[in-house]
């Protein structure tokens, strides 16, 4: 059974109620009150003797931080600005850079920028820490102050300092802030193919998807020859937006299960009968930065054989975050669960391994550009079922038919190598299609 829903931009998440304080109090045994009555004691000693005063509210939330930020990456309190940042995301638009960001080990860390933001286009990369903001220190703060500051009015700058891993030394960027509308689909058709590029799940991702099915339809004046469902760079949003957009293409079976603490805390997510694009060719594309929600689709849609998963593999959250609210304006974003695909599947650490590996041969750079992943963050979730290294360690043999270098394909015109193949990919599958239907007639003339 479906739960409500709360947007977390890069989480799956879903929406509970937190039982009673008190309630939960009743169960903790005596070792439990002894940790509880040490804690009170620091508190207290704080408290009276620190050397500046500190409020009892910054005491707590530091402490409430602590704890959430020792179990996993994702979970963390949410208070006032962060809850109403949870909601202005949802929305799809916010004045800033661009960013998805985290914290680790008290420095800002990078997931990954929003395609087509002044972050994207200024060149910061996945796995970049950010070290200053208008040459002031950031590190040892908190995300909320780091991410408030890097929001702002529309066309105001700021500057980043950037350590990057493998640079000599710290970059320099000079942003101006936009107001960061996430649309969440956009569409284009390529040689007849209808190319849809989700870039977040927001509340409205499954609608759009349906929207541009219909617009590239009409913009043709029939079907295409199938569709490309570029999921690069999209870290994630809401579970039920990765269900409706997996229903999209899928005729029926299950699209995703999350499965909590207990054995029998289970919940399964499934297709309901009819799938928009009749059946037509279809590849989706993904890279590192393809995560949580992301991650959802392109595993159902491999799971059921629906697509051709090709580019690099995913990123690899494969868990559950659920908002609790504790009052009007806070709560706690928890990890509550992990989820699995139809092949009962964890993506968490290896992320999810591409039918066919493509590399993105238009970056110059792409053999030795960092690759970030959810097994690169401290804490992370441990898959249950023991990833194999050999898993999750890069091929480095070279694949005879990626052999084109940058200047030539630049010269052919190739601006996107990973979307010219998967274009090409689609005109194959659409040949072959065609031959299959149109065998049998051929056998019927021969046999008259």
């Amino acid at each position: 059974m479906a739960r409500p829903i709360i947007s977390a931009i890069g989480a799956v998440s879903t929406l509970a109620l937190i039982p009673a304080f008190t309630a939960s109090l009743a169960a903790v045994d005596v070792d439990t009150y002894r940790e509880l009555d040490q804690f009170m004691d620091v508190f207290e000693r704080v408290r009276a003797e620190y050397v500046d005063e500190i409020s009892d509210e910054d005491l707590m939330r530091g402490a409430i931080g602590g704890m959430l930020s020792s179990l996993d990456p994702h979970s963390s309190f949410l208070d006032e600005t962060g809850f109403e940042r949870l909601t202005t995301q949802s929305q799809g638009e916010y004045g800033g850079l661009g960013l998805t960001v985290t914290l680790e080990d008290g420095a800002v860390k990078v997931i990954a920028p929003f395609e087509d933001t002044p972050a994207d286009r200024a060149g910061i990369q996945a796995g970049d820490y950010i070290t200053h903001l208008d040459g002031e220190l950031i590190f040892g703060g908190t995300l909320d102050e780091a991410v408030e500051e890097m929001r702002g009015a529309p066309g105001t700058s700021i500057d980043l300092t950037v350590v990057r891993p493998g640079a000599d030394e710290p970059l320099e960027f000079t942003l101006t802030r936009e107001v960061i509308e996430l649309h969440a689909v956009e569409w284009e058709v390529q040689d007849r193919v209808g190319i849809i590029n989700i870039n977040t799940f927001n509340r409205n991702t499954g609608e759009e998807v349906q929207a541009a099915i219909a617009a590239i339809n009409q913009s043709l004046g029939a079907p295409p020859t199938g569709y490309v469902i570029d999921l690069r760079s999209n870290p994630g949003g809401l579970l039920d937006q990765a269900i409706a957009v997996s229903d999209v293409f899928l005729e029926r079976g299950e699209i995703v299960s999350q499965r909590g603490r207990r054995a029998d805390d289970i919940d399964r997510y499934y297709a309901r009968s009819g799938d928009d694009t009749n059946g037509l060719p279809i590849v989706v594309l993904v890279d590192a930065g393809t995560a949580s929600a992301s991650e959802i689709v392109a595993g159902a849609l491999q799971d059921h054989r629906r697509g051709l998963i090709i580019g690099e593999r995913t990123f690899g959250k494969g868990s559950v975050q659920t908002i609790l609210p504790l009052s009007e304006t806070t709560a706690l974003r928890l990890t509550t669960a992990r989820y699995y695909t139809p092949a009962g599947n964890s993506v968490q650490e290896g992320g999810i391994e591409p039918d066919l590996d493509v590399p993105q041969l238009t970056n110059p750079n792409w053999r030795d550009a960092p690759r970030f992943r959810e097994a690169d963050l401290r804490r992370h979730l441990v898959n249950e079922t023991a990833v194999q290294d050999d898993v999750i360690e890069e091929d480095v043999r070279d694949d005879p038919r990626f052999s084109a270098t940058t200047e030539e394909l630049a010269e052919q015109g190739i601006t996107d190598f990973q979307m010219h193949y998967a274009v090409e990919t689609i005109a194959r599958l659409s040949r072959e299609r065609r031959a299959v239907a149109a065998a049998p007639t051929a056998n019927r003339t021969r046999n008259r």
